[in-house]
């Protein structure tokens, strides 16, 4: 098989090697802060958007809901997050930061994306504009094709 630019297998072998060098780049430097990589997703999510339900980090961050629990334990038991129950509704908790969360994550987020903008420092912002689009198109176009084999195959 010969390979040029518009030749999809390609283009999923570069974006997977791409993908691999920037994760372990990426999470060495989370690592190196002394938290753990499900840790900082938790927190990272707290800080850019708010208190949350348990149940609504989980999936965001790419956790189990039994995941998500043992995490925000975790975190409680450091004093890095609060967990109340909800006014609306007394089944669901609400976690949020606490300030020594917020102490601890801002810098660490701040030294994480100042590495993820090394990775990306050879790219101009129409080269980035660019791969954002097509990165999101394939992530929308692979997702209908899982839920479509979904369908076909609980038939």
């Amino acid at each position: 098989m010969t390979k040029t630019s518009s030749d999809p297998v390609h283009c999923w072998l570069v974006w997977r090697k791409a993908h691999e060098a920037a994760s372990d780049y990426l999470y060495r430097g989370i690592e190196e802060t002394g938290i753990s990589d499900t840790d900082f997703r938790v927190l990272e999510a707290l800080l850019h958007k708010g208190p949350l339900p348990v149940n609504t980090i989980g999936p965001k961050v790419h956790l189990t809901s039994g995941s998500i629990s043992v995490a925000v334990d975790r975190l409680l038991e450091k004093g890095l997050v609060t967990r109340v129950e909800s006014a609306d509704d007394r089944r669901v908790r609400i976690v949020a930061l606490t300030k020594s969360g917020k102490d601890l994550i801002v810098p660490i987020f701040r030294k994480h994306a100042a590495e993820i903008g090394k990775v990306f420092a050879d790219a101009n912002p129409k080269e980035l504009q660019i791969l954002e689009k097509v990165l999101k198109k394939a992530g929308k176009r692979a997702r209908a094709l899982a839920q479509e084999k979904r369908k076909t195959t609980n038939r």
